[in-house]
């Protein structure tokens, strides 16, 4: 079955979500959206009982909240895309061939997110776990400041390609799940004191070593080699308390 195309130059936000729903039920597989600029909730409305599933490629620069409560399906972002990419995601895959804004991955459940370059500030907030589900996010370059603030589930890695550093503050605050890895290095004094940070052992590596491959895979334009990003050190971080401020409440 061939690919479908949409030209959004001119067309709202709701019109094109409105095709996009309509091809789904139609079953169609593959859909191409050319001139993306700025419409918000693409992938959002495409819930059906039969689950059905769509790879949708996308030339431009989406809107917030791209694939917000995604079920299932596949977007390729050709470009980068603005904040709220995965907002409460529920299960499927997202390809950021650039940067991703803030809040990337916003009480993401299910999926994996891969991000070639960067992202921006509050990246994993309250990401969680659910019902066997475990979201990934792995990110090619860093983040800003208060990345993993209150995750609760889930593996993020920023592999950090172009050496500049992890420069983020405020890195997990309130976390209280899951697990973070970092390439590189991290100072103490850029992590919560609620984290533990940590050297990894063969288990991590193994996880690593699935996410690093599947992110090289999708970005053969890097031209990296899995054991040649792996050689390098990682830390982990994990949350000391499943209940950090057990202290404040009142019951």
């Amino acid at each position: 079955m061939g690919a479908v195309e949409i030209n959004a130059d001119g067309l709202q936000t709701r019109d094109l979500n409105d095709r996009l729903r309509d091809l789904m039920l139609a079953g169609k597989r593959k859909v191409i959206i050319r001139n993306v600029c700025g419409q918000r909730y693409i992938g959002t409305r495409l819930y059906s009982p039969e689950r059905h599933r769509m790879e949708i490629d996308i030339f431009g620069t989406p809107g917030n909240d791209l694939a917000a409560f995604l079920f299932g399906h596949r977007l390729v972002v050709h470009g980068n895309a603005q904040d709220g990419v995965g907002n409460t995601m529920d299960d499927g895959e997202i390809v950021i061939e650039g940067r991703a804004g803030d809040v990337l991955g916003f009480s993401m459940r299910g999926g994996t997110i891969y991000v070639r370059d960067g992202c921006g500030y509050r990246t994993a907030l309250h990401m969680k776990e659910y019902e066997g589900k475990k979201p990934a996010l792995v990110i090619g370059g860093t983040a800003q400041d208060f990345l993993g603030e209150y995750m609760a589930g889930g593996t993020v890695i920023l592999l950090d390609l172009k050496g500049q550093g992890h420069r983020a503050n405020f890195i997990g605050s309130g976390m209280h799940g899951g697990t973070i890895y970092l390439r590189g290095s991290v100072n103490r004094s850029q992590v919560s004191e609620q984290v533990e940070i940590s050297p990894i052992d063969e288990a991590d590596r193994g996880i690593l070593d699935q996410y690093v491959s599947d992110f090289i895979e999708k970005f053969p334009d890097l031209e990296l080699i899995p054991k040649e990003v792996l050689k390098d050190d990682f830390v982990k971080l994990t949350p000391r308390s499943k209940r950090p401020y057990s202290d404040l409440y009142t019951y």
